[in-house]
């Protein structure tokens, strides 16, 4: 079994991006026999075409349901207000694209709600992890297939975590890394029923993709299944520790002060993807260090975003402690439908950077739910949001996080949010071109109001 990235473009239909029955299609047309698509992304679009990057698990022979797999809200329970906070994986986004450095933005949204939902690279900062403690840790491939209504996802206690692990060249840092666990177990309660070393090591290569996303190749992943389905009945969760492969030297890295995309993190979503879409169970990764060389390293002091990483050796540690509590996930009707679950009829709003469009785009646009897109959140991504086909005031547009709070706010009250911004604009009115009484001027706009 391997894991990789294919690019494909499709052409706009009047100047827009297909539905998501287009996509599917599409999508499914240009796999062959045995693959499935885990991981997608619109890296670049314009009212011709459309550049699609898709990730792929060729050789299983189950793959569950399809991530394309849609099924619509039919209203919003509003007895609460849920948002989700989205930071893709691999697209350098300067805010969330290095070390954890979206976690006080989750802080900060989250003291606006009643629950956040956000993901792993949203708050995994190598031995740190403060995700609020009203959030819930989604693995990716699990919050799209959320947001496109075929799982709900229930609050635990806690999780029993099944940790595998490479065999390190140096047994030092395979060592380090059973340390972390135990560290877990120790001070925070974690349940580890074992944890299982890959003897050789698995290959696992970061690359980047056309548009200059993480993404790389992931041979022989039968192995890690084989192991799941071994000691299927002893887990809630997994967490992954293996070597990725990186050409970006570590120096460079670290002095580029955030411009070089960070090499590991995207093939570590592609592997997350891959066990959380066949297995339905909350997963995360943590690359093992490379070798003694690397850690003697000493890049001085780094960007600030970057700092998780040079203090850590295991980078396990954000990892164990988001799965301790991730949601577990419930995939029939039944459990969907059970008290406590949340369901995508909970969520209140999506909040992504600007110019990203993924599934969680695309399920929120058909889900109605309202979208806050974060223009300071710069990324790789080239896509024009308005050219989506939005409800009205469906699509927010701000400049920072700390907008993005205000308009939480004025969605959590009901309120339109362009009524607290001056100046306000006049109220549309339409007459029926048959109405005789519009001829007899009893429908002239009164004073303040434009008419269209």
């Amino acid at each position: 079994m391997r894991l990789f990235e294919r690019e494909l473009t499709q052409a706009a239909t009047n100047g827009r991006t297909g539905s998501l029955d287009d996509i599917r299609r599409m999508v499914g047309d240009r796999m062959r026999d045995g693959q499935t698509p885990i991981r997608f992304a619109v890296t670049e679009s314009s009212r011709r075409s459309y550049r699609y990057e898709v990730g792929i698990l060729e050789g299983a022979e189950s793959a569950g349901s399809s991530m394309f797999d849609f099924h619509p809200r039919l209203n919003e329970d509003a007895s609460a207000f849920n948002p989700v906070l989205v930071v893709p994986t691999g697209i350098g986004a300067e805010i969330g694209g290095h070390a954890g450095d979206a976690t006080p933005v989750a802080r900060l949204l989250a003291s606006v709600c009643d629950t956040l939902i956000t993901h792993p690279n949203v708050v995994n900062a190598s031995d740190l992890n403060e995700m609020p403690a009203n959030g819930l840790y989604v693995e990716g491939s699990l919050l799209s297939r959320f947001l496109m209504g075929t799982i709900g996802l229930r609050r635990v206690r806690s999780n029993r975590v099944l940790v595998i692990i490479d065999a390190h060249p140096n047994e030092r840092f395979a060592r380090a890394t059973v340390n972390a666990v135990n560290a877990a177990r120790a001070t925070y309660g974690l349940r580890c029923p074992r944890v299982v070393v890959l003897d050789p090591p698995l290959p696992v290569r970061g690359e980047y993709t056309q548009s200059g996303r993480a993404a790389g190749t992931v041979d022989d992943m039968e192995r890690v299944f084989e192991v799941l389905d071994t000691h299927r009945d002893e887990y809630d969760a997994v967490a992954l520790s293996t070597l990725v492969d990186v050409d970006v030297p570590h120096e460079s890295y670290f002095s580029s002060r955030g411009e070089i995309v960070n090499p590991w993190g995207g093939v570590e979503a592609m592997l997350t993807h891959a066990i959380s879409t066949v297995y339905n169970v909350p997963s995360a990764h943590a690359p093992m260090m490379e070798s003694v060389e690397v850690a003697n390293i000493d890049p001085g002091v780094v960007d600030p975003r970057m700092a998780a990483e040079v203090i850590s050796v295991t980078f396990l540690q954000s990892v164990l402690k988001g799965l301790h509590t991730a949601p577990r996930i419930g995939v029939s009707s039944a459990e969907m439908s059970l008290p406590g679950t949340l369901t995508a009829r909970d969520i209140s709003c999506l909040v992504i950077p600007d110019r990203c469009v993924g599934l969680p785009t695309l399920a929120a646009l058909e889900q109605g739910i309202p979208v806050i897109a974060v223009r300071e959140n710069r990324s790789l991504m080239r896509n024009d949001l308005a050219q989506l086909p939005w409800a009205a005031e469906q699509l927010h547009v701000v400049e920072n996080y700390w907008e993005a709070v205000g308009v939480m706010g004025a969605l959590k009250e009901g309120l339109s949010p362009g009524s607290v911004r001056r100046p306000l604009r006049d109220v549309s009115i339409e007459r029926t071109p048959t109405a005789e009484r519009s001829r007899s001027g009893l429908l002239t706009p009164p004073r303040g109001v434009s008419e269209q």
